[in-house]
């Protein structure tokens, strides 16, 4: 297969990925978010490599489990059988490396060992005796960290009977082979050199959770080269038990300064509305690692109608486990007969490995089959999942019942120092998140106020993870000039108070400010839509996922308010400028945000607004921009004719057309009549790919051929 063919497929971002040029670009951090494809991304860039003349056996793509190894390479084996990459664990390809020959001698032997080293199962007991005999404390200290190079002198000194010992067995665990591979590469030069020679490319997935001996052998294979490419989601960091560091992740734009981040951020496993969720779980965290999910996939990853519903996701508070497993078997019956599900479509997530056990046990009374046991037959039983969250990341199911959202359940018990239990908190928040993202189409979190755990009945407090209830839903009433006074007020109060912040971001975290304006301008959007009290809803969001935001993108809708900016900015999800009269720049404080974010403020009468588009795209920046064809604010739901200003202007730079069509915006103010609450839909429509129809039919005629077309295309939306 071409190049090309590789790419299909891909959205703007995953595309940029697997491009990626490590010449100009540096290192990679793909920042994957839950459901974005980030194991298609890899396999993908793989296989473009190796399309692209790179020799498979220079290419190493490190995975953390073997299953994980196993899949990717039948994926990239089947369009190149047989290519020799070498895709394994951390474990495997260090005991790979220390069976190698070099020079002289095994790599084995240029570290120590008598003999070649055998992985076996850790013996903790046995250790534990040894560390006794030799006067060693190990109350924090286990068999897999014996040749830790970073551990006290003292320490090593008596340790250094016991790792001889390793040393002249060969009788090694799966740690041992960790640090002797970083020993190998980091004081052999020869070895270093070998290996380095051998790896040209360096791919590593679920960056997130590799510990720091395993970020060490990685920056030792890698010396200083720009071939580093790595896939992660801090989000989904849960594994600092076993060791992992999400500092790894954190520090690598300041570790390898000159490298790249793209963000994967269009989810094609969850809905909407449970993809709102898990991005709020998040809102606090540092702006340069914040992600926004957006829903990809309009039919959701199984296609049932239940995804098409958008469900929000629900929170059932029941006294007891009785009348909380009651909801929900109701619920699994009723969900079968209505939309035909299997059992294996649905889940009950947990956090504690005892919960799961109970939670079977009343699946088993209520005889209702369990994914995994074995029926009298024989054969696996294909029932309802009941899986730990930790178990369950990388998997999906259309209904999660999200069980334990209490305090001391989920979050789990958290001790230690303060410090400590930050950092014990911020994990089990993550793993909210992995268990939020494991829904794909209906998600039920379960607060249970009274249950037995550990031995004895306990009282639970609702957990801080839950969403609570929002009040806004509720009319209230007041004349209409007195609503429009208190929307003006708050709306112009809001961008003044964040205009005071600005200069500190600009001072402090000028790295950021871009970041920051993202953020603030949707926190915005979402504050108009509350006091005007719109209820907004947007079709075929999936449909953006197709545009490459890297490239001009005129987003083109009809125009019945005011309030159509902070709608398109939400239905969206991202800031855009817009093409606007001059005379708006004279409005408190309203010039001074449509300035920073991007818009041509252009005088009717002098026109000029293609000049200053042509300007910023000569300066390297694609523009992104709404514009009214029809000129101006409609005085009902029909829409005027369009003009062909934006249209010439999208043939000549190329750019591409996301036409969209608002509903209902003119009654939440020009043709408002009280203060109840509006209902406001955006229907997204095909994007017009203006570059691919001049390369498929040469030059355009920008009112046949476009305005024409995008007019279509909203008229069939009405």
């Amino acid at each position: 297969m071409d190049a090309e063919g590789i790419l299909r497929g891909l959205n703007a971002d995953q595309r940029a990925a697997v491009l990626h040029d490590h010449q100009k670009g540096a290192q990679l951090l793909i920042l994957a978010g839950a459901g974005s494809g980030k194991t298609s991304v890899l396999t993908k860039r793989i296989q473009y490599r190796i399309a692209m003349g790179v020799n498979p056996e220079n290419i190493l793509a490190l995975t953390f489990t073997a299953a994980a190894a196993s899949e990717m390479r039948e994926r990239v084996q089947a369009l190149f059988p047989g290519a020799g990459v070498r895709l394994c664990t951390f474990h495997s390809l260090a005991l790979y490396m220390l069976k190698q020959k070099i020079g002289n001698a095994f790599a084995y032997e240029m570290v120590g060992f008598k003999k070649p080293p055998v992985p076996q199962e850790s013996a903790d007991r046995d250790f534990m005796e040894e560390l006794s005999r030799h006067h060693v404390r190990g109350a924090k200290f286990n068999r897999e960290n014996l040749f830790d190079d970073t551990l006290q002198s003292k320490l090593t000194s008596r340790l250094g009977i016991l790792r001889q010992s390793v040393l002249e067995s060969g009788q090694v665990v799966f740690e041992d082979l960790i640090f002797q591979a970083i020993h190998l590469l980091e004081d052999h030069e020869e070895a270093r050199a070998f290996f380095q020679r051998q790896w040209t490319e360096i791919l590593v997935d679920e960056y997130q959770d590799i510990n720091p001996s395993q970020y060490r052998m990685v920056k030792a294979l890698l010396g200083d080269r720009n071939s580093l490419f790595v896939v992660g989601d801090d989000d989904q960091a849960i594994y600092g038990f076993r060791g992992a560091d999400i500092g790894n992740i954190n520090r690598f734009c300041d570790d390898f300064r000159e490298s790249t981040l793209i963000r994967l951020e269009w989810n094609y496993r969850s809905t909407p509305s449970i993809l709102h969720l898990a991005n709020d779980i998040f809102e606090n965290k540092p702006l340069r690692l914040r992600k926004v999910l957006r829903a990809g996939n309009p039919k959701g990853s199984g296609g049932n109608p239940i995804f098409r519903e958008n469900r929000p996701p629900e929170v059932w508070v029941s006294e007891t486990p009785i009348e909380e497993m009651l909801k929900i078997i109701c619920k699994i019956k009723e969900l079968r007969e209505s939309y035909d599900l299997a059992w294996k479509n649905f889940a009950i997530l947990v956090r504690y490995n005892r919960q799961r056990v109970y939670y079977e046990q009343v699946l088993r009374d209520a005889e209702l089959p369990i994914a995994g046991e074995e029926v009298e037959d024989g054969t696996v039983e294909d029932g309802i999942h009941v899986e730990t969250v930790h178990a369950s990341k990388g998997l999906q199911y259309a209904v999660v019942f999200y069980a334990g959202l209490a305090e001391g359940l989920t979050p789990g018990e958290c001790g230690g120092s303060r410090r400590e239990r930050k950092k014990q908190l911020d994990e089990e928040r993550r793993l909210y998140y992995v268990g939020v993202t494991r829904a794909e189409a209906y998600l039920i979190l379960l607060y249970c106020k009274q249950r037995y755990w550990k031995g004895r009945l306990r009282n639970y407090r609702r957990s801080r993870f839950l969403p609570r209830s929002a009040n806004n839903q509720q009319d209230f009433y007041m004349p209409i000039i007195l609503f429009k006074i208190r929307v003006v007020v708050l709306v112009l109060s809001y961008m003044f108070v964040h205009m005071l912040i600005l200069p500190f971001m600009l001072i402090f975290r000028r790295k950021e400010v871009d970041l920051w304006l993202d953020k603030k301008i949707q926190s915005f959007a979402r504050f108009c839509m509350k006091v005007l009290r719109i209820d907004l809803s947007v079709e075929d969001q999936a449909i953006l996922g197709r545009v490459d935001w890297t490239r001009p993108v005129f987003v083109m809708g009809n125009h019945n308010s005011y309030a159509d900016i902070p709608i398109i900015f939400l239905a969206i999800e991202r800031t855009i400028g817009f093409i606007a009269k001059a005379e708006l720049r004279f409005i408190p404080f309203l010039g001074f945000w449509m300035k920073k974010i991007g818009c041509v403020l252009i005088n009717r009468e002098k026109g000029g607004g293609a000049k200053l588009i042509r300007e910023a795209m000569a300066k390297g920046r694609a523009p992104r921009l709404f514009i009214f064809p029809e000129g101006t604010r409609g005085k009902d739901e029909n829409m005027v004719p369009f003009k062909s200003g934006g249209f010439r202007l999208a043939a000549e730079t190329e750019a591409t057309i996301l036409p969209v069509y608002i509903k209902g915006s003119g009654f939440t103010w020009e043709h408002r009549k009280d203060s109840s609450r509006c209902k406001v839909t955006v229907k997204i429509l095909e994007p017009v790919d203006v570059k691919a129809m001049i390369a498929e039919r040469g030059p355009l005629d920008p009112r046949k051929d476009l305005m024409h077309l995008v007019r279509d295309r909203m008229d069939a939306a009405v």
